[in-house]
């Protein structure tokens, strides 16, 4: 069975920012999710940005990204791509980590 997007958002949301204890996903860090099938196995381009230019965490989040969708059966290649335009802001967030942070 091809890898579903969901399924690759349901792996990101195991990554935690060690610095906001809230996973990416939550966070509105990742920007798209592209599934390649080819030859039995689904390669997957994830197009993510980091809440700072500067994200201390950020090398931490890509490959912590990588081993988890890594993970998923029939998953080949996995590439994460850090973009920074548009620029990461707390409006991206779920209402479920507003919450946990305590953004009203």
């Amino acid at each position: 069975m091809p890898i579903q997007e969901d399924t690759v958002f349901e792996a990101l949301k195991k990554v935690i920012d060690p610095e906001l204890f809230v996973n990416i996903v939550d966070l509105g860090l990742i920007y798209s999710v592209d599934i390649l099938e080819a030859n039995e196995v689904a390669n997957v381009h994830v197009e993510m940005t980091m809440t700072s230019p500067a994200c201390p965490a950020g090398p931490q989040l890509v490959q912590n990204s990588k081993d988890e969708i890594g993970k998923l059966e029939g998953v080949g290649e996995v590439d994460i791509q850090v973009v920074l335009s548009p620029p990461w802001s707390p409006d991206r967030m779920t209402e479920d980590a507003k919450d946990q942070l305590g953004i009203f």
